[in-house]
């Protein structure tokens, strides 16, 4: 600081001879209070004015930011040929800026806490267990704490009501350290608000949950009045969050407004079958969901000569090519395979099921594997008979349900139709691969705080695991997520199809049609786990054993789970 002073001050004497010692003294006492950040870059400010400076730059950017004529004002000002700008007296500069600009005053300091903030919510009486954005007592504190007050920040510009005195009162939202204390100027200038993104995503969480209870309530007033506020916390937030709520608002946007999605069954079909081959690609529930049951099914045939698979949902096949070529190794030589691959109708009338077959038989030749393929057309599972299925008697049968058997709880008496014809075909083994969660029980409120939860897991697991080459597997895989999200929040009735359940109440299902638990065993454990160590950023994945069944989670959130079963005595063909 000394030494650019004196720099200065050399081109100020005559003949570039110094001042004085003691005017130097002076000098150097004079500039003694200021701030030597400021002064290095040529601002003159006392340390004692510092927050008054800071709060009149606030209100000069409030003021720029402001109404139309503000900024013709503004523009004039500076087209004029005042001098604006001087270093060595910022705070006097300001105060001019703010004065030629009418600029409203600076607010006085008020006896309230300086973290809290506030937003213009609609008034609206709901009275509710859940936290609910519209109710002026509505207060969210945070339960945490805060290492250093270093945080993102989002700012929001708001427009306030024209009229003051037909606003509500706004509710008062006490906020983590690190968020600023809004400043209202004026009825008719902008609100400017920091929002802190960590407490915005808890409020997010709030208002989504308030928004579904005053959906349950039919409130739907309430409910489109926090829709509106759910997307502006929304764009606050980044990742997995921000798609999440995005997603789930839309979902309740549907359903606030009967917007419920008119579906093509075939293109639906089709459409969904692309979107799934990107999930599959992204990342790795569908690969340990194939690799568990063919593994299951694997160790069924041993020592089988005939074995034939009946695969409820074969969608494009990618499930049969491991097990074709574990098959092909077995000791003593490959058995004859058949399998019998069901689907919905094409939609542009081509047999979709049979060119799967045709690719599946290809690679059997290439093996060296008898193979026999057959496909099936169903619009429905709980349609199947068994003599469609063409079992023999010579041959160990195994039944393979990849998220198939949740949809038949649409239609009531669906499912234990379907299984009382899984149990008189006596199979050897069948494998069920379901979502761990529970989507079909309880309130409308329940459902969703339940979906919330899962579906946030697992949009956190594909941002886990992105990466530059599988961006477009990632973006489609969301997709993918989404549509079920969509389903389960926005459709009611036969439309609501995605009825998850957990693997407590698939036993019991299971149970009550007379078919018993299979162990999968710790070898296929084990292997599922050196599975997802192959796969690339898996650490945050984990394979838990549950009575004999397998999960896979994100962290400590089981996700999907993979199921085995049998009828007693079905074991002696073969």
């Amino acid at each position: 600081m000394k030494t650019e002073h004196v720099e200065s001050c050399r081109g100020g004497g005559i003949g570039g001879f110094l001042p004085s010692k003691g005017k130097m003294m002076a000098m150097e006492e004079t500039d003694a209070g200021m701030d030597e950040q400021l002064a290095a870059l040529g601002y003159k400010v006392r340390a004692s004015d510092m927050a008054n400076v800071a709060q009149r730059l606030e209100q000069l950017d409030m003021a720029i930011g402001g109404s139309a004529a503000q900024d013709d004002a503004l523009l004039s000002h500076l087209a004029s040929d005042t001098v604006h700008y001087n270093p060595s007296d910022i705070s006097n500069w300001l105060e001019n800026m703010l004065s030629e600009l009418n600029a409203p005053p600076i607010p006085a300091p008020t006896a309230t806490h300086p973290k809290s903030i506030s937003f213009d919510f609609p008034s609206e009486d709901l009275s509710s267990s859940v936290p609910n954005p519209l109710d002026p007592d509505y207060c969210l504190r945070s339960d945490y704490q805060v290492e250093g007050r270093s945080r993102n920040r989002k700012r929001i510009r708001t427009s306030s009501s024209s009229s003051s005195s037909s606003r509500t009162a706004a509710p008062a939202i006490e906020s983590i350290p690190a968020v600023v204390a809004a400043t209202e100027v004026s009825s008719t200038n902008p609100v400017v608000v920091m929002v802190d993104s960590q407490e915005a995503g808890i409020r997010l969480v709030h208002a989504l949950l308030a928004c579904a209870e005053s959906l349950q309530q039919e409130n739907y007033k309430a409910a489109d009045a926090i829709l509106k506020q759910i997307s502006i916390l929304a764009s606050s937030q980044a990742g997995a969050m921000r798609k999440v709520a995005g997603y789930f608002a839309e979902a309740l946007a549907r359903r606030i407004y009967r917007l419920h999605p008119t579906q093509d069954t075939f293109l639906d079909s089709a459409f969904s079958d692309i979107l799934e081959m990107h999930f599959y690609e992204s990342c790795p529930y569908l690969k340990f969901a194939h690799f568990t049951a063919n593994q299951a099914i694997l160790e069924a045939f041993s020592g089988c000569r005939r074995v034939h698979v009946i695969d409820f949902g074969i969608k494009q096949g990618m499930q049969w090519p491991a097990l074709m070529q574990a098959l092909a190794l077995r000791p003593g030589g490959p058995p004859s395979f058949r399998l019998t691959g069901i689907g919905p109708p094409s939609p542009d009338n081509s047999n979709a099921l049979q060119q799967v077959g045709w690719k599946l038989a290809q690679l059997a030749d290439a093996i060296h594997v008898d193979f026999e393929y057959r496909g099936l057309v169903t619009n429905n599972l709980a349609d199947l008979e068994p003599f469609m299925l063409e079992s023999d008697e010579s041959e160990a049968v195994a039944i393979n349900s990849v998220f198939e058997l949740h949809n038949l709880l649409a239609r009531p008496g669906a499912i234990e139709i379907l299984l009382s014809t899984v149990r008189s075909l006596r199979p050897r083994i069948m494998t069920v691969v379901e979502q761990e969660a529970n989507h079909n029980a309880g309130s409308f409120l329940e459902r969703f705080t339940e979906s919330l939860h899962y579906y946030s897991t697992m949009f956190d697991s594909l941002e886990g695991v992105a990466g530059g080459e599988g961006q477009q597997d990632q973006v489609m895989s969301e997709v993918f997520l989404g549509r079920q999200i969509c389903n389960v929040v926005a459709c009611e009735g036969p439309e609501r199809t995605e009825r998850h359940e957990t693997l407590a109440q698939w036993r019991v299902r299971m149970d009550g049609a007379g078919l018993r638990p299979v162990n999968l065993g710790s070898n296929a454990f084990k292997q599922a786990s050196m599975l997802l160590a192959l796969f690339a950023g898996g650490d945050g994945y984990r394979v838990q054993e549950n009575e004999g069944c397998l999960t896979l989670g994100w962290h400590t959130r089981p996700l999907i789970a993979t199921s085995a079963w049998c009828v007693a005595g079905a074991g002696e063909s073969g």
